[in-house]
């Protein structure tokens, strides 16, 4: 968080009431920014003196800030770095552990909030083997990790979030982004798919640059190595071949203007139909559609217009 303000000081009305006491005025202590999430007032109650965020944030916002530390700390740290960081928070551990253990303190149940990396609580069971410790994960809930191509030149980042991704049992997906990315980061990209990665979605030059074959050869090639690998081919369609799917999906006849956004979105489509557990080949249509729609506005916002008649459409489909 970053404080845009020094103490106020003012008796206010609060967005919302208090969560101890539910009183609904407070004495303001500043303003903070939750990353450029969410812009929040420090408030203590006049009541119970609580000192909370008004309004608190939620859970989505907790989450996109829990993951923008996650980037920031791999971005800016190596591994040993980090390394070093969890024995650090390892030994900070057991030190609060010691210092409630010398106050006659035991505690029986913990919650670790936020994004840590999981060493403190580590320390803190070091000292009380018994106690019970649940985290709240920044994965916690979903069911798919995917990632930008352009992020995988961050090696370290991305290695660790995949890792953590499928040890919480996440699918990971990947789209390769452009094929100088590709280029440029083949042999970890070829590592981190063989490895981790479970859906890859890809153009022709994309599939070009990591396989060095055309689209459908590309297609055999990078289904030996995912559970589902998806090559677009423009105009023309995609391939999407899988254990139990080898189809071309036709395109969606559109007046493109703008390609902007084509490819997430063909990814979104596709990922919102694998979370609706649809076939693969319904899946893909979907990606057709919403890729096809947003050709045809400039940038890569639809109005809501736009995306009602996608959902019409997609339940036609069913």
């Amino acid at each position: 968080m970053k404080w845009q303000t020094p103490f106020d000081g003012k008796v206010i009305a609060r967005e919302e009431s208090c969560r101890i006491c539910h009183a609904e005025k407070g004495r303001k202590i500043g303003t903070v920014d939750y990353w450029d999430i969410k812009t929040c007032s420090i408030v203590s109650c006049e009541n119970c003196g609580h000192i909370q965020l008004d309004p608190m944030l939620n859970d989505e916002e907790t989450s996109k800030g829990c993951f923008a530390y996650y980037v920031e700390e791999f971005s800016r740290t190596g591994t040993k770095e980090q390394l070093k960081n969890c024995e650090r928070n390892f030994r900070r551990g057991v030190v609060f552990g010691y210092h409630l253990k010398n106050r006659h303190i035991s505690p029986r149940f913990v919650l670790e909030l936020g994004p840590g990396s999981g060493y403190f609580a580590a320390g803190l069971q070091f000292v009380f083997p018994a106690v019970e410790i649940t985290v709240m994960d920044m994965f916690q809930g979903y069911d798919i990790f995917h990632i930008e191509g352009y992020l995988v030149q961050n090696h370290d980042l991305i290695r660790t979030a995949v890792k953590m991704a499928k040890q919480a049992g996440l699918i990971v997906s990947v789209d390769l982004a452009s094929y100088n990315v590709v280029e440029a980061n083949l042999e970890f990209l070829n590592e981190m798919i063989s490895d981790y990665v479970d859906i890859v979605f890809a153009n022709e030059e994309e599939a070009r640059a990591f396989t060095g074959k055309e689209p459908e050869e590309a297609l055999i090639h990078i289904s030996d190595h995912c559970d589902i690998a998806v090559v677009k081919i423009g105009k023309e369609g995609s391939y999407i071949k899988s254990e139990s799917t080898n189809v071309k999906v036709l395109p969606r006849l559109a007046n493109c203007i703008d390609t902007t956004g084509a490819g997430d979105l063909y990814a979104a489509g596709f990922l919102y139909g694998l979370a609706c557990d649809y076939n693969h080949e319904l899946c893909g249509k979907i990606g057709s559609l919403v890729s096809g729609k947003v050709v045809e506005v400039i940038g890569a916002k639809m109005s809501d217009k736009v995306w009602g008649q996608i959902h019409d459409e997609i339940k036609r489909m069913l």
